[in-house]
């Protein structure tokens, strides 16, 4: 059975998602989620599925702290889901090709510094986007750079606000990213 761990910093639905997609499998389990919010939702959904969380500071996340966590389990992929701190070159270096994000727009599109929820789909409706989508990635030391796995689209109405599109982005993160994150281990 491959392990899974998560990182997320807020809400936790496409953390819970992916834990109840793999609950009942023999491909792979989350074994951990990693915060660096203590007042994140997603620790009270990993608890409801008996997931252990651990709670860190963006010190602990810079200073080795964090790899040694993840050392410790060995995962055999790390997963972003809505996590919002760089990861830094010491875990990407240890865990290369075994980490991935997901991104609420059509990579190379709306990534970067700052680019992530409400103020990317905020960016599609002020530029008048026709399309955007979302990007599953694997994780560099740089954001949103690192080689995309997999891209969905989805239309972009003018009479679409930011909250419109990010209820189209958040169906397709439901529908695509745990059978991503599959396919990923099933090639691992």
């Amino acid at each position: 059975m491959k392990k899974i761990v998560i990182f997320a910093s807020g809400s936790g639905t496409n953390a819970e998602n992916i834990i109840k997609y793999f609950k009942n499998t023999t491909t792979a389990s989350v074994v951990s989620v990693f915060t660096n919010n203590p007042n994140a939702k997603v620790i009270e959904r990993a608890k409801n599925f008996q997931i252990p969380t651990e709670i860190f500071s963006k010190e602990e996340l810079y200073s080795g702290n964090v790899l040694q966590k993840l050392n410790a389990i060995q995962p055999d992929l790390i997963v972003l889901a809505g996590f919002l701190l760089k990861f830094p070159e010491s875990i990407v270096e240890s865990y290369s090709n075994s980490i991935i994000n997901i991104h609420p727009a059509l990579l190379p599109k709306y990534g970067g510094k700052g680019m992530y929820g409400m103020n990317v789909h905020k960016s599609v409706v002020e530029n008048k986007e026709k399309e955007t989508g979302i990007s599953i990635h694997y994780v560099n030391e740089n954001y949103d750079e690192g080689s995309i796995i997999f891209q969905k689209k989805v239309t972009v109405l003018i009479t679409d606000t930011p909250e419109v599109v990010a209820e189209k982005i958040h169906e397709l993160e439901q529908k695509y990213f745990p059978s991503v994150v599959e396919d990923i281990l099933n090639k691992k």
